[in-house]
């Protein structure tokens, strides 16, 4: 028998350490090769983490909530017999290139193997249901409980009403209740909202921002959009689409905005890519997942991208490489409900560009006092990287691209 410790690998971008979110296998279980057996929560997403080993599990080191660093044990694996190539183990420890015979032989022989190796049910760890509450998790109990979450008043968003972990989390998130000490709320800057509280952070004490605004009727734009989707209802465009489409132009004609500042060296350093990254509030708290290269994409298949993105971040599903190396954020912070914000550019980059609500609003047109749809652009920009002649030039184009979306024709 050959029992193997699998330990917390390598996640990528910098990653150190993770938060054990909850097991997904129990001692006991027999598991196969790239099975998903925990999530974890770094800085920057949550991740399943597959096993490249294929037996029974053993033991499991750390329980939900404890940090974990990378390198440690995260469980131990019992096989027998299992050291044919591309059968015992998987070429990636973070997703697997692994064929379809080497996972069937792998659940073949794991299964096998079971009962050679599982403990006693007594000394598996087992998670007995009780109660009112249609909760299977011990891991969603004692996240509810930590947080003064009474699970009684949630109405499970699982299989008949199970509360799931995105039930408590979201009601976490609703009532800000983190820790309650005295009557006061403190909120762990842990996860993502350590993450962006560094970001944002860094972003004030180092970046000189300004910020220009200007009204813009949006009339034509909407009119456009309306057009475009009845053109092809399969594949609708959004209007953050198409303001994103209009900042990626907007870019090639004023590429300082798409730069950082290397502040060892002292130079601009400007992308020849657009790595357009757009601002999502979720559950977990604010992200920018990115765009690569969106000066390569059709307005449609930009917008299919902000979809699919916008989709996997808010459930968990979107790897931290997607929420890195951004060149350029758009904010629409309008669907907040509110006209204008200075937004805080998302370090390292050099610009932000925020959208506020579309409402009606009194407008002059050729002279007559008329009714419109109206909307308020905003620019923060790194005033190290350009002049407001620059900020000034970028947010005009983009404003008669929002007022006159056909002038766009001469640069498509």
């Amino acid at each position: 028998m050959n029992v193997r410790q699998f330990a917390l690998p390598d996640l990528g971008e910098g990653l150190v350490d993770a938060e054990i979110v909850r097991w997904l296998v129990e001692v006991g279980d027999a598991v196969e090769v790239d099975q998903p057996v925990i999530e974890v929560e770094t800085a920057k997403a949550a991740i399943e983490v597959p096993v490249p080993y294929a037996g029974v599990v053993t033991a499991l080191h750390g329980e939900a909530g404890s940090t974990i660093n990378v390198g440690a044990p995260l469980l131990s694996v019992a096989s027998a017999g299992l050291s044919e190539p591309g059968v015992e183990t998987s070429p990636n420890l973070v997703g697997s290139g692994v064929t379809k015979r080497a996972r069937r032989q792998g659940r073949r022989r794991a299964l096998a193997v079971a009962d050679a190796v599982a403990p006693p049910v007594s000394q598996v760890a087992v998670a007995p249901e009780s109660g009112p509450v249609a909760v299977v998790s011990p891991v969603v109990r004692k996240l509810a409980r930590e947080n003064h979450v009474d699970l009684k008043a949630l109405a499970g968003s699982g299989p008949d009403g199970l509360v799931l972990r995105k039930d408590v989390v979201a009601a976490i998130s609703g009532q800000a209740e983190d820790t309650q000490v005295e009557g006061q709320t403190r909120i762990p800057l842990r996860g993502v909202r350590g993450m962006v509280a560094d970001r944002l952070s860094r972003s004030r004490r180092e970046i000189p921002e300004a910020t220009v605004w200007v009204d813009v009727d949006a009339t034509g734009l909407l009119a456009a959009r309306q057009e475009i989707n009845s053109a092809d209802p399969a594949r609708p465009v959004s209007l953050l689409a198409l303001i994103a489409r209009f900042c990626v132009l907007g870019l090639k004609r004023y590429p300082a905005l798409n730069s950082t500042v290397d502040t060892e060296r002292g130079e601009i350093v400007i992308s020849d890519a657009v790595n357009l990254g757009f601002a999502a509030q979720t559950p977990r708290g604010l992200v920018v997942p990115v765009v690569k290269d969106a000066q390569d994409l059709t307005t449609r298949e930009l917008a299919a991208q902000l979809g699919h993105l916008t989709e996997s971040v808010r459930d968990g599903s979107l790897p931290p490489a997607k929420l890195t190396g951004g060149t350029f954020t758009v904010n629409n912070y309008g669907v907040f409900g509110v006209d204008g914000s200075a937004a805080i550019i998302n370090y390292p980059e050099a610009a932000i560009v925020g959208i506020g609500r579309i409402i009606d609003r009194p407008w002059v047109v050729d002279g007559q006092l008329a009714v419109r749809k109206v909307t308020e652009l905003t620019l923060a920009f790194d005033h190290r990287v350009c002049d407001g002649e620059v900020a000034g030039g970028f947010l005009r184009f983009l404003a008669d691209c929002v007022e006159r979306p056909t002038a766009l024709l001469g640069d498509l």
